[in-house]
C-alpha cells in the first residue's frame, strides 16, 4: 500500500480508471417528483448478532478458529464494553433508526447477508456460515426494509432447505425479496415497490463469484439459488437491459443491486467500472454495489449514482483484528434522491456511523473527516468529489 499526500491509502497496482466524463452538473437541490431511497450495504444478523437477540440459534460454528458464535460477542465486548443480553430488536440499529425516521425515505433497500433458518446443513466448502433464528426477524423489521436483497454469498449457507425457510420466513413477515428464489425465474424477478406519488421502484438484484458466491449456487429452471452473473461483461449488461425492457413502465425508478468484488480495497476494477457504466446506459438509475466490508468511493456517471461498495452496516466484526487500516467500524447510511422516471440524481446524503457494543452510534467529527478524506482520494479517479455536507453528513458531486 502507498499513501497519498492527503493521507488516503491507495490500493497496490494500477489506480482506478479516469473515465471520459459525460455527466451534467451533478446533484441539484430540490427537483420535481424526486424519490428518496435508503440504500444499505451488508446487514449480517447471524452469528454474534443473533446470539444477543431474544431467540438465538444454537451457537455452533464450523470456522477454523471460532466454534461458538458467542465468542464474537466477547470480542465486541472487549473492544467496546458490555453488551446486554437479550437486547431489544432495535439494539443493533441504534442511532440509525432515528436518522431514518427523520429522513422518511420513500423506499428502503438493504443487502440481507444472512440465512433466516433453523433448518438445513452447513454448506460444504465454506469457511464462514451466517444464520439467524426466524423468531429474531423483528430485528430486521425494525429498519422497515421494503426490499431485502438476497443475491449474496451467505443466503445459501445452510443449503436449499435453509434458503426455502429464509424465503418463507421473509414472506410471512411481509418483506419483499430480490436476487434469490426457488428457481431462476423467481431469482431474477425484480422486487417492485409502488410509490404513493405514482410509478414504482424496481430493484434488480444479482451477484458475482468475485464476492465469494459459489458457481453452484446459481438458480436454474429446476434448482433454487441466486441470480448469478459470472462476470461483469458487456453481454451481462445486455441481458440486464433485456430484462428491464420486459417490465419497465414510464415513471419507474430502476435500481441495479450488485453483490460483487473483494471484501477489502477501495479501487473498483476497470471491469467493474465499465460494467457499472453499461448498467446506467442500459437504463439503471442507481447502481447499488455491496460486498466490501467498508465503504468504497461513489461515482456520479451521467447524473446517475454508482455505489461500488456500501460497506457493512450491521454485523459482528467489532473487535476482529487484521484490517484496522480500513476502519470497518465506520459505517454509512446512504440517502439518495433521484427524479422519478429519469433517475437523475438530485441529492445524496451519506450519514457516518460507528459500531460500538454491536450497536450503531453517530461517528465523531474526526472520524467523519477521516472517512471523507479517504473516499475523496479514490473518488477523484472516478471524476467525483466527496465533500462535507450538512449536519455532519457527507455528499458527492462530479469534478468540474
Amino acid at each position: 500500500m502507498a499513501t497519498d499526500d492527503n493521507g488516503a491509502r491507495r490500493d497496490a497496482g494500477a489506480p482506478g480508471p479516469r473515465t471520459t466524463r459525460t455527466a451534467g452538473p451533478g446533484p441539484r437541490a430540490g427537483g420535481g417528483d424526486a424519490v428518496t431511497l435508503f440504500l444499505a450495504g451488508d446487514v449480517m444478523l447471524g452469528r454474534g448478532v443473533d446470539q444477543i437477540l431474544p431467540h438465538p440459534v444454537a451457537p455452533l460454528l464450523r470456522e477454523d478458529y471460532v466454534r461458538d458464535a458467542r465468542e464474537y460477542v466477547a470480542l465486541a465486548e472487549a473492544a467496546g464494553g458490555p453488551v446486554p443480553r437479550p437486547v431489544d430488536p432495535e439494539w443493533p440499529w441504534g442511532e440509525a433508526l432515528p436518522v431514518l425516521e427523520r429522513a422518511a425515505p420513500d423506499v428502503r433497500v438493504l443487502n440481507l447477508e444472512t440465512a433466516v433458518t433453523r433448518d438445513g446443513d452447513f454448506a460444504p466448502g465454506k469457511a464462514v456460515h451466517y444464520r439467524m433464528h426466524p423468531a429474531n426477524l423483528p430485528c430486521l423489521a425494525a429498519a422497515r426494509p421494503d426490499v431485502c436483497v438476497l443475491a449474496n454469498n451467505h443466503v445459501l449457507d445452510f443449503g436449499p432447505a435453509g434458503l426455502q425457510e429464509t424465503l418463507e420466513s421473509l414472506a410471512a413477515a411481509g418483506l419483499r425479496t430480490a436476487g434469490a428464489g426457488r428457481d431462476a425465474a423467481a431469482a431474477w424477478r425484480p422486487a417492485t415497490v409502488p410509490l404513493r406519488s405514482g410509478g414504482r421502484v424496481l430493484v434488480f438484484a444479482f451477484g458475482m463469484p468475485s464476492s465469494g458466491i459459489p458457481h453452484g449456487w446459481a438458480a436454474t429452471a429446476d434448482r433454487p439459488g441466486v441470480a448469478l452473473v459470472t462476470a461483469p461483461t458487456t453481454a451481462a449488461a445486455a441481458e440486464f437491459a433485456d430484462r428491464l425492457r420486459r417490465v419497465e413502465r414510464p415513471g419507474d425508478l430502476v435500481v441495479a443491486s450488485v453483490h460483487w468484488g473483494p471484501n477489502w480495497g477501495y479501487v473498483p476494477s476497470r471491469a467493474e467500472v465499465r460494467f457499472a457504466h453499461a448498467l446506467v446506459e442500459a437504463g439503471a438509475h442507481v447502481v447499488h454495489g455491496h460486498s466490501s466490508h467498508h465503504p468504497r468511493p461513489p461515482e456520479i456517471y451521467r447524473d446517475r449514482l454508482v455505489l461500488y461498495g456500501c460497506g457493512d452496516l450491521v454485523d459482528d466484526y467489532e473487535g476482529i483484528g487484521g484490517y484496522e487500516r480500513y476502519r470497518d467500524d465506520l459505517r454509512l447510511l446512504y440517502l439518495v434522491s433521484a427524479e422519478r422516471g429519469t433517475g437523475r440524481l438530485t441529492g445524496l446524503r451519506m450519514v457516518p456511523l460507528q459500531v460500538r457494543r454491536l450497536r450503531l452510534e453517530h461517528a465523531s467529527a474526526e472520524d467523519t473527516s477521516w472517512l471523507r478524506t479517504v473516499l475523496d482520494g479514490y473518488a477523484r479517479d472516478l471524476g467525483t468529489r466527496v465533500e462535507h455536507g450538512d449536519d455532519g453528513t457527507l455528499t458527492a458531486r462530479p469534478l468540474p
